[in-house]
């Protein structure tokens, strides 16, 4: 059998990652706080990230967004501040598509060249790169100064006495003045737009609310939502045309795929136009898109043209409601079973930008307690994986940065510095030599899982086989809090078991007969197998159709049988 690869996605917020700077002052400027750089992913720090079992890193943060930091000395546009979220501004409401973020680079004027040779020292260490593409909304303020000069801006050729046209790029509210619920003055100065556009998340209203993504207006793929969605895509809405544009200028980078940011806000139809275009272009690089909508999963996939979605409202939901001890092991079956025939199409992950950290106090406020989670969410399927930089740290992201607020989530508005990330970055060079004992082990944790995916051919091409109906009645195992499957490849098989449970544990799973006849397996020619995290040989024979093993709380086992 062809070797395959599992996508295994390190997503880091690029701002913050090389940012040594200590100070943490809430609300800080970039002078006082600081802020990270490409030239913060050195060849070392790559290499580490790669040694981690990382295939993909996901740069968040790099296309040129809205921020309070004036660099009007280098020929950008200065933003007004009454609609920037945090001094550093959301990296979701971009204010030049051609252009990357000036605070990235050592050299703003060289900022893209910068970027470009990122990407080729990404790839020289054997590492591919993604890119977010956000395509339902921009910047209030948008304007591209960075654009080939042949392409209109963004709304330069918008009627804008009407609210919808398919020829525009935005809505409008003709006649209205934007009046946000809140106060936008700066410096005496109110933000002004005539006539108000609509707000991101299809708030048509001159009167967003502070709730609303009030710095961001939405983009007119040909959808006249007044009129119930009625759809104009004949001719093409020149919004089509110019998202096109924009996907092939950053696929020219040498990129290797795009995150597409609530992809399902866009309507289907453009995703099957313009993916298929990107790709005869550039084989080879990927679509990710962030759906919430189980109903428009297979929409997106079949019909938009998508390589992978998000798995939240699914298994990430599921596996977070149990490792807070809201639901029970039993649930995880039904996620599976409800991607019949998409499974492998679907993203895995217990963390990213938009989530809060696991070791917070809003989640488990303690890393140890996810790890069944994050070995299920690796290893149950062929499907990508993606953990959230500082994640192997066990981050907590519970400071208080600004307008990010304590949220358990590490800000994506506010300059900031991790102190995790840090020690991991100034260790001597990422040797691990600063950080704490506990720090090291649940990164070593991380780094076998996640190698584990793509040493193991039953982890990343394998057959899959869900236990839990053979356990349901079983008095040496708790359906409840612990899950069992196999995955099998070749003259291998993996059985993995883990437990959510606050104490270590004896179990005893039952493997039907029908496991080993869809797996053509032989119990009886079955070697006593390795423990693929801890590298401990057991005694476990499967001939009685039983395998029994010690787990410890909140741990698992991936049992490695040969023949």
């Amino acid at each position: 059998m062809e070797q395959l690869q599992k996508v295994v996605i390190y997503q880091v917020f690029t701002r913050l990652f090389g940012n040594d700077n200590k100070t943490n002052k809430s609300n800080g400027t970039k002078e006082e706080n600081g802020v990270g750089k490409f030239s913060s992913f050195t060849p070392k720090a790559l290499k580490a990230i790669r040694q981690m079992g990382v295939t993909h890193i996901w740069y968040t943060g790099v296309i040129a967004h809205a921020t309070k930091t004036d660099y009007t000395a280098d020929g950008i546009r200065k933003d007004h501040p009454g609609v920037v979220k945090g001094n550093a501004g959301s990296p979701y409401a971009i204010k030049d598509y051609y252009d990357v973020d000036p605070d990235l680079a050592n050299v703003v004027s060289d900022r893209m060249s910068e970027f470009e040779n990122l990407i080729q020292c990404t790839h020289k260490e054997g590492l591919k790169v993604i890119l977010d593409f956000v395509p339902n909304h921009v910047a209030r303020q948008y304007h591209s100064g960075a654009k080939p000069t042949k392409i209109p801006d963004l709304g330069e050729k918008d009627n804008v006495h009407t609210t919808f046209s398919p020829a525009n790029n935005f809505y409008y509210m003709p006649g209205q003045s934007l009046k946000p619920q809140f106060d936008t003055v700066v410096n005496g100065e109110p933000y002004k737009e005539f006539p108000a556009k609509v707000t991101g998340n299809d708030c048509f209203s001159a009167h967003p609310a502070m709730n609303d993504w009030y710095e961001t207006v939405k983009l007119n793929y040909g959808l006249d939502y007044l009129n119930g969605k009625t759809k104009f895509f004949d001719p093409l809405p020149d919004t089509w045309q110019r998202m096109l544009e924009i996907l092939l200028f950053w696929a020219s980078k040498k990129i290797d795929g795009f995150r597409c940011d609530m992809a399902e806000m866009v309507p289907v139809e453009f995703w099957n136009w313009a993916i298929p275009r990107v790709k005869a272009k550039h084989p080879g690089i990927i679509f990710i898109a962030e759906v919430y909508n189980p109903e428009e999963y297979r929409n997106y996939i079949f019909n938009g043209k998508f390589d992978y979605l998000y798995d939240k409202v699914g298994l990430y939901d599921t596996l977070r409601a149990i490792t807070c001890d809201i639901q029970t092991t039993k649930a995880i079956t039904g996620c599976w079973q409800s991607l019949e025939g998409i499974q492998e199409k679907m993203l895995n992950f217990l963390e990213n930008h938009d989530e809060q950290r696991i070791a917070s106090a809003f989640f488990a406020r303690d890393s140890w307690k996810a790890l069944p989670a994050m070995i299920i969410t690796a290893t149950m399927h062929v499907n990508p994986v993606m953990i959230y930089f500082g994640q192997e740290l066990g981050e907590k992201g519970m400071d208080a940065e600004g307008f990010s607020g304590q949220d358990g989530r590490t800000t994506i508005f506010d300059y900031w510095g991790l102190e995790s990330i840090q020690n991991w970055r100034n260790g001597d060079k990422y040797n691990t030599s600063l950080l704490t004992p506990e720090q090291k082990k649940l990164k070593t944790f991380y780094a076998r899982l996640l190698n584990l995916c793509n040493e193991e051919a039953s982890i990343n091409q394998g057959l899959f086989y869900d236990l839990m109906y053979a356990n349901y009645d079983n008095p040496h195992f708790n359906a409840d809090r612990q899950y069992a499957y196999i995955r099998q490849s070749g003259k291998e098989m993996l059985l993995i078991v883990v437990n959510f449970e606050g104490r270590d544990i004896d179990v005893s799973i039952n493997i039907p007969q029908h496991a080993f006849d869809y797996m053509k397996i032989k119990p009886s020619k079955l070697s006593q197998p390795v423990d693929l995290l801890t590298g401990e040989k057991l005694s476990c024979d499967l001939t009685s159709f039983q395998a029994s093993v010690n787990i410890k709380a909140y741990s698992g086992r991936i049992l490695k049988f040969t023949f």
